[in-house]
């Protein structure tokens, strides 16, 4: 049964998205980009841009469900502020058109593509494309396109736990296969949307 995913990588300069085909227990890459938001020097005016961006997108491919990094902990705490609105508009827009959100936080996401919690957005990358068996003119030159289609992988796995990396020999089968909790400043969003939000 093919199902199509969405990955966003959220942020208010870049947003990184991605959408994976999954035909079985193989997933193959659709799309992958970057929508560049410095240019609008309201901040405002860039959620309203993310929002149209994540609508735009589920409206051309019509995905079956939204894959989300959740905000970490360990910025500053404007920059925070600042990532949670981008992932709240995105994930308005999921609501809008009535798509299941799921979210993971950046560590797991690491863990479940390369192995390892502290990866470099480099060694993400360099997995996404091997995982993929994508060339070099498939990647995209920012990572946040590929951060977005690794949350992407990373929901397909823990979803329908395909032979995959961690599903190979010698991986660790202790890693737990559970959604990522949410951002507690979300609780109100997730309060009045709860049966749109899995955790």
């Amino acid at each position: 049964m093919e199902k199509i995913v969405l990955g966003i990588d959220p942020g208010t300069n870049v947003m990184g998205y991605g959408v994976l085909r999954v035909d079985g227990r193989q997933p193959s890459l659709v799309v992958m980009g970057v929508l560049q938001l410095q240019k609008f020097e309201s901040h405002y005016l860039r959620l309203k841009r993310i929002y149209e961006r994540v609508l735009g997108l589920i409206d051309q491919y019509h995905p079956d469900e939204l894959a989300i990094e959740s905000p970490f902990v360990g910025i500053n705490p404007n920059s925070m502020i600042k990532l949670c609105r981008a992932q709240g508009v995105a994930m308005a827009a999921a609501v809008e058109r009535d798509i299941p959100i799921f979210e993971y936080p950046p560590a797991k996401v690491k863990i479940q593509i390369v192995g390892n919690g502290s990866a470099s957005k480099e060694q993400v990358a360099a997995m996404v494309k091997n995982i993929l068996h994508l060339t070099d003119e498939d990647m995209n030159s920012k990572n946040d396109a590929s951060d977005a289609i690794a949350i992407a992988l990373t929901h397909f796995y823990m979803t329908s736990k395909p032979e995959g990396l961690l599903g190979r020999k010698g991986s660790n089968p202790k890693i737990p296969r559970s959604s990522g909790s949410g951002s507690s400043s979300w609780s109100e969003f997730v309060a009045k949307n709860s049966e749109r939000v899995h955790k």
